[in-house]
Parts: C-alpha cells; sequence; structure tokens
C-alpha cells in the first residue's frame, strides 16, 4: 500500500468497452477542497484502504488526485426527458473514476459528480452548487436506511469555489457509489444512431455484469427485461410505500440496475395527495406521486423497443413478446404496491377485503389530509390500546373510528400474534424520514454559515429510521406552516 494515497481494488470493465461508449476524461482539480463527511462503514464495504486523512479524503474525492487504477471516463448516454427524446446527454458534469470489486466479488462503480466539464456538458460549467450535494448525500443514505435499492453516497466536499446559477453559490462534489451508471437512456442513444451493433454489446454487458442469471435463458435479452421489471416493479412498491416522489422520472434517471438513482427534485409527501408534485420543473404532473407505477411502465416500453431485434428477429414476434412483457409489468408493480401497502396496516396482502380496506383508509387520509408517514406509524400504536396519536391526526373522529373499528376486526382475524404484527408494522413504518424541510434546513445552514453540523446530526437520526431514537422530536414532526416546502430544484 503506498502511504500516501488511498487505495482502490480497481477493474474497470466499462472502459474496455468500444471508445464511442464514453470519454476519456480527468476530473477538473477544485482550489481548495475540504472534506464535509466520508461515510467510512461504506468505503471499508468496499475494500478501500488508507482511509484516515481527511486532506488526503478531500483531494481524492474532489477529482484533485487520481488514484492509481483509476480510467476515469463520462460516459455517453440519450433519454426520454418529460416524454421527449433528446439523442444525446451524457455525464455533463460527472466522471466516472471506476469499478471496485469488494470483498465478496461484487463490483460497484464510483463516480464523482459535480468534478468539471466533460464533452456532454453542453453549455454547463460541469459543476455542482453545494445544495444538491447536500441533498444526494441525505437522502441517498436514507433510501438505503429505509430499505429502498438505491445509489450510495461515499464522501461530500466543498471545492473552496463558487458556482453561477441564478446566484453565487459555494460549490461542492458528491462521490456516488452504484451497481452501475448505465441507464435506459444508454440503450437508447445506440438506438438513436441506429448502432445495432454497438446496442448487441452494451446489452451483452449488462446482461454479463447484472443479470448473469438470463446467460442461460432460451432468450437473454427477454429474460434481461423480465428480470430488469421485476426489479423495478418492486422498486416501485417501495417508493410509493414511503411517500417518495422521484420527480424527474426520465429515461436518463432511470438505473437498468433497478436502483434510485439522481435524486434531483425529488420529495417525500407530508399529507397523503396521489397528484403530489413538488419538481419545479413538472410543470404538468407527469411525474406525479400516483403516475409512478405508469411512468415506469412507459420507461420500461423504452428499453424494450430498443431490443426487438434481439428479443426476436421477426418484428411481429418481437412485439407480441414486449407487449406480454409490459401487461406482465402492469400486473407486478400493482401486486407490489399492494402487498407493501397492506402490509403496512398490519394485514395479509392476498386478502381482497384487505385492500379494500386500506384504499378506504388512503380516501380518508387525502379528504382529512393527516401526515402520511405519523399515520402508519402511529396505527401500530392503537394495537397496544394507545388510539390517541393516531385519531389526533383526524378531524372527523367518527369516520376514523369505524375504520378502526373493522380495522380491528380484521386484524383478529390473522394468525399472527398481535406482538408480531406490531413489530412487522413497526418494520415497515419508519418514524424519520429525510422530511424536505429538514432537509432544506441542513442545505440553508451548510450554505449560509459553512455549518455542516446539522446535516450531519440529521443522517445520523435517518441511519435507524424505524427505531425510536432519543433525540429531537422535531425530526420526526411534519413541518409547521411556515416549514412547508411546495417546491424542489433540480441541481443542474
Amino acid at each position: 500500500m503506498t502511504p500516501n494515497q488511498i487505495t482502490f481494488n480497481f477493474d474497470n470493465s466499462y472502459s474496455r468497452l468500444p471508445d464511442i461508449f464514453y470519454e476519456n476524461v480527468n476530473p477538473q482539480p477544485v482550489k481548495q477542497p475540504q472534506l464535509i463527511t466520508f461515510n467510512q462503514a461504506l468505503g471499508h464495504s468496499l475494500g478501500i484502504q488508507n482511509l484516515e486523512s481527511n486532506e488526503l479524503l478531500a483531494e481524492t474525492f474532489s477529482g484533485n488526485f487520481i488514484p492509481n487504477g483509476s480510467s476515469p471516463i463520462a460516459l455517453a448516454y440519450a433519454g426520454h426527458q418529460f416524454g421527449h427524446f433528446v439523442n444525446q446527454l451524457g455525464d455533463g458534469r460527472a466522471v466516472l473514476l471506476g469499478e471496485v470489486i469488494n470483498g465478496q466479488n461484487e463490483r460497484f462503480d464510483i463516480q464523482l459528480k459535480g468534478s468539471g466539464k466533460t464533452k456532454f456538458s453542453r453549455q454547463g460549467d460541469g459543476r455542482s452548487a453545494l445544495g444538491p450535494v447536500i441533498r444526494e448525500y441525505i437522502l441517498s443514505e436514507a433510501m438505503h436506511a429505509l430499505n429502498v435499492p438505491t445509489t450510495r453516497a461515499l464522501a461530500a466536499v466543498t471545492s473552496g469555489e463558487d458556482v453561477y446559477r441564478e446566484t453565487s453559490l459555494p460549490g461542492g462534489v458528491f462521490t456516488r457509489v452504484a451497481k452501475s451508471h448505465i441507464r435506459i437512456g444508454t440503450f437508447e442513444y445506440f438506438m438513436a444512431q441506429n448502432d445495432h451493433q454497438n446496442l448487441k454489446i452494451l446489452a451483452d454487458y449488462v446482461i454479463e455484469r447484472l443479470f448473469p442469471e438470463a446467460l442461460d435463458a432460451d432468450n437473454p435479452y427477454l429474460e434481461m427485461l423480465y428480470s430488469f421489471s421485476e426489479k423495478q416493479s418492486k422498486l416501485i412498491g417501495k417508493w410509493m410505500g414511503i411517500g417518495f416522489i422521484h420527480g424527474v422520472m426520465n429515461t436518463d434517471n432511470t438505473s437498468v440496475a433497478g436502483e434510485t438513482i439522481d435524486y434531483g427534485p425529488c420529495a417525500f409527501m407530508d399529507e397523503y395527495n396521489p397528484q403530489s408534485v413538488f419538481s419545479s420543473i413538472d410543470h404538468h404532473g407527469r411525474y406525479a406521486f400516483a403516475n409512478q407505477p405508469q411512468i415506469a411502465q412507459w420507461n420500461l416500453a423504452c428499453l424494450a423497443s430498443c431490443l426487438l431485434s434481439l428479443v426476436d428477429k421477426n418484428e411481429t414476434n418481437a412485439k407480441e413478446k414486449i407487449n406480454d412483457l409490459l401487461t406482465d409489468f402492469s400486473t407486478k408493480v400493482n401486486k407490489a404496491i399492494s402487498k407493501t401497502m397492506v402490509r403496512k396496516i398490519g394485514l395479509n396482502h392476498k386478502n381482497k377485503k384487505h385492500t379494500e380496506h386500506l384504499k378506504k383508509l388512503l380516501k380518508i387520509m387525502h379528504e382529512e389530509k393527516p401526515d402520511y408517514t405519523l399515520s402508519f406509524r402511529h396505527l401500530s400504536d392503537v394495537i397496544n390500546n394507545e388510539e390517541e396519536a393516531f385519531k389526533s391526526q383526524f378531524a372527523n373522529k367518527d369516520l376514523i373510528s369505524d375504520w378502526l373499528n373493522a380495522w380491528k376486526t380484521l386484524l383478529n382475524k390473522e394468525t399472527n400474534k398481535t406482538d408480531e404484527i406490531y413489530n412487522s408494522m413497526n418494520s415497515v413504518n419508519p418514524l424519520y424520514i429525510p422530511r424536505n424541510h429538514l432537509v432544506e434546513r441542513a442545505i440553508k445552514l451548510a450554505i449560509e454559515d459553512n455549518d455542516f453540523s446539522y446535516m450531519l446530526e440529521l443522517s445520523e437520526v435517518l441511519e435507524n429510521p424505524f427505531i425510536k431514537q432519543d433525540v429531537d422530536a422535531d425530526f420526526s414532526l411534519p413541518p409547521k406552516e411556515d416549514e412547508k416546502v411546495h417546491q424542489t430544484f433540480c441541481g443542474t
């Protein structure tokens, strides 16, 4: 081990693909990087060594120092943005340092975001303001703790430079870890050029790296699509269960690894409203909370259309197989949502009566506007005859009491013991989520006062979202009226 260098077990398979897949480009150095935080547990799990020096961490994860074995590249991809196709996007402010192999022989990308210009930057500066760095660090680690497949946060640094958006803002660099940064838009990039040779190379690479079980299938490309659709349906089910709104479900923001990626204008619902939209750029509500399952299916159709000729050389046969896939996805995603949601009220999702009773609760919640997260969390307390916290959120006491009585009747018919149901509910209904106003508070303190203490405190609380902690109650409470966040913004 070199004493003055962080060491990675790099094996950069993507940079061994044809040159058209990426641009070889080094991160642009920053003036004075300072470490905000480094995820030691994640770093060790990736087999990264020599992580003791904050100065060395800052230099490495700002892009000022390129570690041995790194092969920095910016990935090429296209994408449908709000339904409109753009034939070239790519990593305009990110550089993939390389892929590491951990002790379990698993492969992960390590990418710097805000690392400077690439050929895909268009008119952008390739940098990131500090706010998006903090947002993505908090959100991605919180989602991991909530058991949602996600990219991870390895490091956050300040750059010592300002970036210019509407105003001058402090800059930062974020280090993201992912099973892969290949997106649906990566396939669309080659499809748009009618480049079937490289499309096949990409598909074969994805199967070998992410879906090796498909290698032995009669139709590996169709099997890959089904495997991806399985991951995606479960992912959407988890999003809906915690009230998460991605905000920008473009095909270039959809990872083929089935992970949540790109925490731009995302948000968590406070009050339950299926049409909730927070993203400042989603002017027509395309990516509203309730639309996410259908959009996931639409994105899957975009991916499948790129692979038609690989699925079957006969176009008619290929389309029939893809239509079956899309119908199957619709069934899968609805089942995943139903399973997640019915489990939140402690019942068996296979019973149609339970699903109907859940729908009644959601209807009441839509009308009464209680907090989405706390409604489900406090429902478990009713099992222990503590009804006040749950009922207090509803103005119409008779309505919610009738629902509760019917729920108790259904609960009594369950084979599980009440303490098992209580524990099960509390394992899926978090007490702490990265509420929009708390994340904004962390960002404001960092930008205005260079104070990262609240960001770190919030991140620590969010590491254990399902367990009641001895912390300020403010971490679990919905926002006061003047704290409500009505819009969230992209970091570009």
